[in-house]
This record gives C-alpha cells, sequence and structure tokens, in this order.
C-alpha cells in the first residue's frame, strides 16, 4: 500500500473552524454573535497537539494517509506499482456506477479516534488540514470539477447530529479549490438506517433510492464531486451517483476523508 506520514510539527497552523457552521454573515456583529451561539454549542477544543496535548499529537501520528498507486476506480490503494488505468479485483468484476472515487486516508485504528471526534464529537476546528489532505488525494477529481455536493443526512439525523459532516468537509474543501459549493443539489427523500450495522449487500440495499435530486436543469452536463466522510463498501456513493447520472450529470466522482483500505469479498 503506497502511504506516507508526518508529524502535527509540520502541519499547516490550524485555523478556528467555527466560521464554518455559519451562513451568509453579513456584519461583523452579526458574525460574534454567531461564533458566541457556535462556541457554546460546540466548545472548541484544541486538536492536533496544538496546546501539547499528547493524546491529540498521537491521533495525527498515527494516521496512514493514502496516496497512488491505487485502483483507477474506487481508489483502493496498492502495494505496487501499476499501469494506468489499473483496477482492482472488485471494480474489474463490477464497475462502481460513480467513476472514480479517492480518499484522503485510510479509516483503520490509527485514525478512528481522529475522525469519529469530528464525526460525533464536535471536533470541527480540523477541518482546514482534512480539506487540505483530500485536495491531495483528489487532485485528479477536482481539476475541472464544476460542483462539490455533500452527500445529505435526512432532516431527523441532521437535528440529532447537529451537523453534516460532509457538508462541512465539502464547504472547507471549496475555500481551497475553483469548485463550487452545492449543498442543496441532493436530498434524502427517506430515513435510512444507520449502515455501521449491515453487510456490503444489506448497505446497498439500505440506500437504494433513498436520494433525489432538487433541481436537475441546474445540474445537466456538469462534473460533480461528491462529499463524505468515510468510504466503506461505496453503497451510498453508488446510490447518490445513479441518482444524478439519471438527472443527466457528465460525471460523478466520489472524495472523501477516509476509507476503509482491507481486502473485501469480490461482488456477486
Amino acid at each position: 500500500m503506497a502511504t506516507w506520514s508526518y508529524r502535527s510539527a509540520i502541519l499547516t497552523p490550524m485555523l478556528k473552524a467555527q466560521d464554518d457552521s455559519l451562513t451568509q454573515v453579513t456584519s461583523r456583529s452579526a458574525k460574534q454573535i454567531g461564533e458566541a451561539v457556535i462556541n457554546t454549542i460546540l466548545p472548541p477544543q484544541a486538536l492536533l497537539g496544538l496546546d501539547g496535548d499528547p493524546i491529540a499529537r498521537r491521533m495525527w501520528a498515527d494516521v496512514t494517509f493514502l496516496d497512488a498507486p491505487w485502483c483507477d476506480a474506487c481508489g483502493f490503494p496498492f502495494e505496487y506499482e501499476i499501469k494506468d488505468g489499473g483496477l482492482c479485483g472488485r471494480c474489474a468484476v463490477k464497475p462502481p456506477a460513480y467513476d472514480r472515487a479517492r480518499a484522503a486516508m485510510a479509516y483503520d485504528e490509527g485514525s478512528r479516534a481522529l475522525i469519529l471526534s469530528f464525526k460525533h464529537g464536535g471536533r470541527t476546528e480540523g477541518l482546514p488540514s482534512f480539506a487540505a489532505q483530500m485536495r491531495r488525494a483528489g487532485r485528479e477529481l477536482l481539476t475541472d470539477a464544476d460542483l462539490l455536493v455533500p452527500v445529505p443526512l435526512h432532516p431527523s439525523r441532521l437535528i440529532r447530529r447537529r451537523y453534516n459532516q460532509a457538508t462541512l468537509l465539502a464547504r472547507a474543501l471549496a475555500k481551497i479549490t475553483p469548485a463550487r459549493f452545492a449543498p442543496d443539489v441532493l436530498f434524502r427523500m427517506r430515513k435510512t438506517e444507520s449502515q455501521g450495522q449491515f453487510n456490503a449487500r444489506a448497505r446497498a440495499e439500505n440506500v437504494r433510492g433513498a436520494f433525489d435530486v432538487r433541481d436537475p436543469e441546474k445540474i445537466k452536463g456538469r462534473n460533480i464531486v461528491l462529499i463524505d466522510d468515510v468510504l466503506t463498501t461505496g453503497a451510498t456513493l453508488e446510490s447518490c451517483a445513479r441518482t444524478l447520472k439519471r438527472a443527466g450529470v457528465a460525471r460523478v466522482d466520489g472524495l472523501c476523508l477516509a476509507r476503509v483500505a482491507k481486502a473485501a469479498a469480490l461482488p456477486t
């Protein structure tokens, strides 16, 4: 597997990410009020060991960052160089509905605490570094991308979680790439069960037909990059990609913060 790591000492200095939870702030006073509200709901916490916290520092030290060589379709990392366009066994047997997918890091014991603290623990101050790593891993996809579309949550789950981590990632990425942040392209038509409890086949069934497009005319012929936090089996990206392509999108790629990088059984 082609990977590389670095320590927090050479990471880009962290910026506060609370502004990412505010929309259309029109004045300095309004911004200050909004920051105060967000600091109350999601108290800022030191990440990456910037305050000397050895636990936070180890979170980054143990991360395995992904880069080529990888499957040209799903981005599964290879341990050896391959020719251009090489596919993993799963994609060779059953090509995915999306065109390509990439992820910045492996989702494993080394990254799990870091990602879950962002996904469920309100640790949003790592967004600038997350976005920078996703831009690196997704450089091929972002070259001519038109829109960055986060995978949506159902409204009931959004209320419970307080924020959609995919939306925060897409917004942070749009700040450092030419592609436009487009959070309202997709929506969930129905509430689905949490994917964590299912195997690959059940995951695909769980999200089948769960998404729809708000205004198909606005995205016809566009190149879209779907943004999500973790790619496991790819079922969610597949469902979103099918929906977007039925709406006339020219190309649908997926870019995630992390992905499971363990070999899986071939599809049947």
